[in-house]
C-alpha cells in the first residue's frame, strides 16, 4: 500500500491526540493563551510580524518594528516563517495573534506526529508500529514542557529528512535528493536550532552507513553534494541578516555560553507526565529544559529493536536493511545526548569548532531532542518487529494498540492552566492612525529584566510602528542604553533622551510602576510637552510627546 494511502486514519489519530495533550486549549483557542510565558508573546509576535511583512516588503522582512532604530530586529531570535506562513489563512481572516500560535502549537504536533509516522511507515509498513513512533516523537517529556515555543513543537523536518537520507543512501534515488534540501531548507526557515539538529542528524547518518554505500559513493557524495548546494542557496537569504547580526552586533554564542543551558544526566530521568511526576519522577524534574526521559514503554521497545542487532541470540532478529536503520538511529540518539551535555564532554567544542552554525546556539540541552527522536524510532522498529515474527495477530495488535495508548498517558500532562485572553487593548490602535510614531512604552525595563516588555513586543502588532522596547533571543546595545535612562522615568533626564532618541509617543501602564503610578500620571498631567490622548483598560495612558 502507498504511503498517501494511510494518511487518513493516522492523520486523525495524530490530530486527536494533539487535542488530547494540549487540553483544554481547543475548547477556547482564541481566549486561552499561555501568555503568562514571555517566549509565547515573543512568538506570537515573530509569525505575525512575518504574516504582516511578507506580503508588503518581503526585503525589509528583517528590520522589524521592535528595538528600533536597530537593525535587523527578527535576526535575534527564530524566524518561525514556516509556522507563520502555516498560520497566514487564519490571520489574514481577522485571527489574533493568539489564535494563529494556539492553532499552529496543535497543527506543530499533530504534523510532527504524522511525519514520524511516515518514517515508520515507509520503513516497516506496520502502520501501529508508525502510530507509536509518531505520537511518541511528538508527545513526550521535552516538547510538552515546551508548549510556548512554537519551534520546539514543528520537528516534521527532522523524521522527513531522514526519510529522504535513507532513500538516498540505501539505494541512491534522483528523487530522494531534492526532498533532502526541501526538508533542511524546511528546518532552517523554521528554526536555527532545527537546522543544526538536522545538519548533525543527516551527518551521522552518512557516516555511520559508510559501509552500505561505499559501493555507489559515486553517486551518493554527488547527491548529496547536490542536496547540500541546494539548501545553501535557499538559506541563503535566510543567514544573511543573522551574518549580519553576528558581525555588527555580536551575536554569537561563545562556547561559555553554552555551559549554563546544558543537560545533565539526571535530566535523563527526569519525566515531565503527570504519573511519572507524581510518583516516582519529582526528585529529578527540577528543570523543564533539562527533561528528556523517554518513557518505560519506549525504552523496553527501543531495547528489542536493539537487541535484535545481535546475529544469532537475538530474540527478534532484523533483516539487513533494518539493522543498518537500528544502528543509525542508535547513532543520532547517542550523538543527540552527548551533545545535549554542553561542555561538560569535549565533544561539543570539537563540533563547535569545525561548524560554524553551532555559534548561534546557547541552548546545548536542546539537542536531547535527537536523542528522544531517536528512541521513538527504535520503539517503532521494535514494536514492527515483533509483530512482524506473528504477521495478523490480533493479539499482538491489541497489545500494540495498548502499548501506544500506554506511551502517551506517560507523557501526558494535559489538563494544562492557560491565561485567559482578551484581546489587544483598543487604545493601541490609535497609534495605527498617527501620521509618525516612534513609541516607547514605560516603565521601560533594564536589560536582565527585558523578559518584561514581552507584552509590549505582542500589542504592537495592532500598530506594527517603529517601538523602542523589545524582548528577544539577544538584546542588542542599543537597548541597554536607553534602559539605563528611560528607566528613570518621568525624571527630566528620563524623557529629554526619549526626545534625542527620536520619540513621538509615549505608553504609560501606572499599574506596573505599583505605588507610584499614581504619583507618575499627576508628574505628567503638570508637564505642558505629554499631551493626553486616550485612556485605556487597565488605567493604560498614551501620549504624545511634543
Amino acid at each position: 500500500m502507498r504511503l498517501r494511502d494511510a494518511w487518513a486514519g493516522p492523520a486523525l489519530a495524530c490530530a486527536l491526540l494533539a487535542i488530547v495533550h494540549t487540553w483544554p486549549l481547543a475548547t477556547a483557542p482564541a481566549t486561552l493563551s499561555l501568555n503568562d510565558n514571555g517566549d509565547a508573546q515573543l512568538n506570537e509576535w515573530i509569525m505575525a510580524w512575518v504574516v504582516h511583512q511578507l506580503p508588503r516588503a518581503p526585503a525589509e522582512l528583517f528590520q522589524a518594528n521592535i528595538f528600533y532604530p536597530a537593525p535587523d530586529a527578527l535576526a535575534f531570535s527564530e524566524p518561525l516563517i514556516v509556522p507563520a506562513l502555516l498560520g497566514a489563512p487564519v490571520a489574514w481572516l481577522g485571527g489574533s495573534p493568539v489564535l494563529v500560535s494556539n492553532l499552529l502549537v496543535m497543527a506543530g504536533l499533530a504534523l510532527t506526529a504524522l511525519a514520524g509516522y511516515a518514517l515508520i511507515y515507509r520503513w516497516t509498513g506496520d502502520r501501529l508500529a508508525a502510530l507509536l513512533a509518531g505520537s511518541t516523537l511528538a508527545f513526550n517529556t521535552h516538547t510538552l514542557t515546551r508548549l510556548a515555543h512554537v519551534q520546539g513543537l514543528h520537528l516534521y523536518g527532522l523524521p522527513l529528512a531522514l526519510l529522504a537520507t535513507d532513500r538516498l543512501l540505501s539505494a541512491p534515488r534522483t528523487r530522494a535528493t531534492p526532498w533532502l534540501a526541501v526538508w533542511m531548507v524546511t528546518l532552517a526557515y523554521t528554526s536555527g536550532y532545527l537546522f543544526v539538529f538536522g545538519a548533525i542528524m543527516v551527518g551521522t547518518a552518512v557516516l555511520v552507513r559508510l559501509p552500505e554505500w561505499r559501493h555507489h559513493a559515486k553517486m551518493v557524495l554527488t547527491r548529496l553534494l547536490f542536496a547540500a548546494v541546494a539548501s545553501a542557496v535557499f538559506i541563503l537569504p535566510l543567514w544573511l541578516p543573522y551574518r549580519r547580526t553576528a558581525i555588527e552586533q555580536g551575536m554569537v554564542r561563545s562556547i561559555q555560553n553554552v555551559t549554563e543551558f546544558s543537560a545533565s544526566l539526571v535530566g535523563y530521568l527526569a519525566a515531565a507526565g503527570t504519573i511519572h511526576v507524581s510518583t516516582w519522577s519529582r526528585s529529578f524534574f527540577k528543570d523543564p529544559v533539562d527533561s528528556f526521559f523517554p518513557g518505560f514503554v519506549v525504552i523496553a521497545l527501543a531495547l528489542t529493536a536493539i537487541w535484535g542487532l545481535r546475529r544469532t541470540s537475538a530474540t527478534v532478529p532484523l533483516k539487513a536493511e533494518a539493522r543498518w536503520r537500528v544502528t543509525m538511529m542508535l547513532a543520532i540518539g547517542m550523538a543527540g545526548l552527548v551533545l545535549s551535555l554542553g561542555t561538560r564532554t569535549p565533544v561539543y567544542g570539537w563540533v563547535y569548532a569545525v561548524f560554524p552554525p553551532m555559534h548561534g546556539l546557547r541552548a546545548a540541552a536542546r539537542f536531547g531532542i535527537l536523542f528522544l527522536f531517536a528512541m521513538s524510532a527504535l520503539a517503532g522498529l521494535g514494536l514492527a518487529a515483533l509483530r512482524e515474527r506473528h504477521p495478523g495477530s490480533r493479539r499482538l495488535a491489541a497489545v500494540a494498540i495498548v502499548l501506544i495508548a500506554l506511551a502517551n498517558v506517560e507523557a501526558l500532562r494535559a489538563p494544562f492552566e492557560y491565561r485567559r485572553f482578551d484581546g489587544i487593548p483598543g487604545i493601541y490602535k490609535l497609534l495605527a492612525a498617527e501620521p509618525r510614531v516612534v513609541l516607547v512604552e514605560v516603565p521601560f525595563y533594564p536589560r536582565q529584566a527585558a523578559f518584561e516588555n514581552a507584552e509590549y513586543v505582542l500589542n504592537s502588532t495592532a500598530h506594527w510602528r517603529p517601538l523602542l522596547n523589545g524582548y528577544s533571543g539577544y538584546i542588542p546595545a542599543t537597548y541597554s542604553a536607553y534602559a539605563d535612562v528611560f528607566w528613570f522615568f518621568p525624571r527630566e533626564h528620563a524623557i529629554q533622551a526619549m526626545r534625542r532618541a527620536g520619540v513621538t509617543h509615549v505608553m504609560v501602564h501606572p499599574a506596573r510602576f505599583g505605588r507610584e503610578g499614581d504619583e507618575v500620571i499627576a508628574d505628567l498631567a503638570r508637564r505642558p510637552e505629554f499631551e493626553l490622548m486616550a485612556a485605556g483598560s487597565r488605567g493604560i495612558r498614551l501620549y504624545r510627546l511634543h
